[in-house]
């Protein structure tokens, strides 16, 4: 890295969302009753029967077997075996609930486009309740030609009974967490797995008929060196996955004590931190991996490729996803739902849910009815994310708020990181890391609720 990048990476090394959703969770402010929710779904199920795009379903399974201490996610660690087939009857009792709510609403059929099982570990759950899981989940669907089913896995627990079981339920994606191969660095986060573990499932799957396989790695962590993640980077290209993601490592111990287990002292600093990145970038191009969006890589034999090259790239709750397809529907503890003009997230303690799926309830805990502000300013970012550019000619897709984007980009325009027009915007090559930096001059709620809050760090 040059002494000018190194300088930018500094100047605007400041904290900012990952804009899988506007607004972002931090600002949702007006939860919709489940009548509205549930209206807002109903809408978006009938303009994608008419279109043909079809809708998304998230099934959040919380259970892992082991804590790891960089994750953010909403889990239950537990070793019981038996907690399993009650949560898939619940989320099953939840999906009724929805086709009977729905059924008032004038739905009787959905379309399903986009399945997936995400967590926590999905391969928690038995092969047989998966399967009970899924089967169920599909009743009441009808599923698009182009349908597509995905599903985490965690390849310490992913055994070949639970690959033959998806494959033959029709799932053809797989995301495995990788993180970091290096052993020091897998002992201090509580994730140790080894190569040939994580090659042995991708091997099983790909012979089983899945055809996009995953890896999420992250850089950042705890005694990670420039040596490390070349190693790890060189390890996961022998494998050969179609997708990468290369997320940064969120250290936020207030939020999520099990990161206590180590200091900040032990973590890459901020020149550091951005020097992994760009070394793993730069191997995962040399290798034939083209950057398609945020933090996230693909061959060009791949679909999330195919999507960027031709501008059907989609991003929510689930990340970058080859095409658009709403409403997504979250089922299980803590899911969250988009049906583009409202969010509704689960109740987030696992007992609560049931008790209040039990009761014949939509377990909404929060949520959001976008304003006709939002929902442009939702379209605006999510052109950046997804094809960094981004303009407002057209009367529909302006609002007020967007009369001052132009100074907020300014600095990053005299760096040379953006270029502007009156009424648009498009990122440089050499701006692409910073895309979150240009998503928040976007941000109408950061910057209301924040007012001195700033693109770039204040000590430049």
């Amino acid at each position: 890295m040059s002494g000018q990048e190194r300088e930018l990476f500094r100047k605007y090394n400041v904290a900012g969302p990952r804009y899988t959703s506007y607004p972002t969770v931090p600002y949702w402010d007006t939860t919709p009753s489940a009548e509205q929710w549930l209206h807002s779904v109903a809408q978006g199920l009938n303009a994608s029967r008419k279109s043909g795009a079809g809708a998304a379903i998230y099934v959040h399974v919380p259970f892992c077997q082991s804590l790891c201490t960089y994750c953010g996610c909403n889990t239950r660690i537990t070793r019981r075996q038996d907690v399993g087939t009650p949560y898939v009857r619940t989320v099953l009792a939840e999906w009724r609930l929805y086709r009977e709510m729905l059924l008032g609403q004038g739905v009787s059929q959905i379309p399903l486009s986009e399945l997936h099982l995400g967590g926590g570990t999905p391969t928690f759950l038995a092969p047989a309740e998966l399967e009970e899981l899924v089967r169920g989940i599909l009743e009441g669907t009808e599923l698009t030609p182009s349908h597509e089913f995905s599903v985490e896995a965690d390849p310490r627990v992913t055994t070949p009974e639970h690959l033959a079981t998806l494959a033959r339920l029709g799932f053809k994606r797989l995301s495995l967490g990788i993180q970091d191969f290096d052993s020091k660095v897998q002992e201090v986060v509580h994730r140790v797995q080894s190569v040939e573990q994580v090659q042995a499932v991708t091997v099983t799957a790909r012979n089983l008929g899945f055809t996009s396989v995953n890896y999420d790695l992250i850089y950042g962590l705890p005694f990670q060196t420039k040596t490390s993640v070349e190693a790890t980077v060189q390890a996961v290209m022998k494998l050969r996955p179609d997708r990468i993601a290369y997320y940064g490592y969120a250290h936020v111990p207030w939020i999520k004590p099990s990161q206590r287990r180590f200091t900040e002292a032990d973590l890459p600093d901020g020149n550091a931190k951005r020097e992994l990145y760009e070394l793993g970038r730069t191997l995962l191009e040399q290798a034939g991996y083209a950057e398609v969006g945020m933090d996230h890589f693909a061959l060009k034999t791949d679909s999330l490729w195919v999507a960027a090259a031709e501008g059907e790239l989609h991003r929510n709750f689930m990340g970058y996803t080859s095409r658009s397809v709403s409403p997504l529907i979250g089922l299980g503890v803590s899911a969250i739902g988009d049906s583009w003009t409202a969010f509704a997230q689960n109740e987030k303690v696992l007992e609560t849910y049931q008790e209040r799926v039990a009761q014949g309830e939509l377990p909404i805990l929060r949520g959001h009815v976008l304003n006709e502000e939002d929902q442009i300013l939702r379209r605006h970012i999510l052109n950046l994310m997804t094809q960094f550019n981004t303009d407002w000619q057209h009367s529909s897709v302006a609002t007020d708020y967007l009369a001052g984007v132009g100074e907020r980009l300014a600095e990053l325009a005299r760096d040379g990181l953006v270029e502007l027009t009156a009424q648009g915007c498009r990122v440089r090559e050499r701006g692409k890391p910073f895309l979150r930096n240009v998503c928040m001059a976007f941000d109408a709620r950061l910057a209301r609720r924040t007012p001195d809050s700033t693109l770039f760090s204040k000590t430049v």
